[in-house]
């Protein structure tokens, strides 16, 4: 996928930019994907001034796993693209939109590598199955979300396990 900046520029030539990507090169290997599917791009290219605006969406099915209960949690990440370009040197005077645009120094530019950082940064850090999963018991393992397990919830002090203990032996005595 790529865009013409020097086109765009000087001609205001709007381009449309609706494509599909593999992604196993970039997912692949990961242990929190179980599954991902391809990616659909449907980007807009177009001139602002000197600059070379590519907005849009990118859609990517994913099989990931919740990590609090290890289920599986399919879902469409929706993730919002704008990068920006120019050719000519970046002035001071541009502020802050400085650190938003990409000085190029050839015509055309692969966007793969812009689209495969946002899928990047998108991917959930800690995908949950839902909001409140309530994840595996930490003493026999049962998935919690199904059923409760029985096992004592009760947090002892491990600086004052000993003197349960006591209490225990004394309880018994009499």
């Amino acid at each position: 996928m790529q865009i013409n900046v020097k086109e765009l520029t000087l001609k205001g030539k709007n381009v449309q930019l609706h494509e599909s990507m593999d992604m196993s090169g970039l997912l692949s290997g990961r242990q929190d994907l179980e599954a991902f599917g391809v990616l659909e791009a449907d980007l807009a290219a177009y001139a602002d001034g000197n600059i070379a605006v590519v907005d849009g969406m990118l859609k990517l099915p994913v099989t990931m796993v919740c990590s609090r209960c290890l289920g599986s949690v399919q879902e469409t990440l929706s993730i919002p693209f704008r990068e920006k370009f120019t050719l000519g040197s970046i002035s001071a005077e541009a502020g802050e939109e400085q650190d938003d645009l990409h000085q190029v120094q050839e015509d055309l530019v692969e966007l793969a590598p812009y689209v495969e950082e946002a899928v990047w940064m998108a991917l959930p850090y800690i995908p949950l199955c839902k909001e409140d999963c309530r994840g595996l018991c930490p003493e026999c393992g049962t998935n919690l979300n199904e059923r409760d397990c029985g096992c004592s919830t009760e947090k002892i002090d491990p600086r004052l396990a000993g003197l349960a203990d006591l209490f225990k032996e004394t309880r018994k005595d009499p």
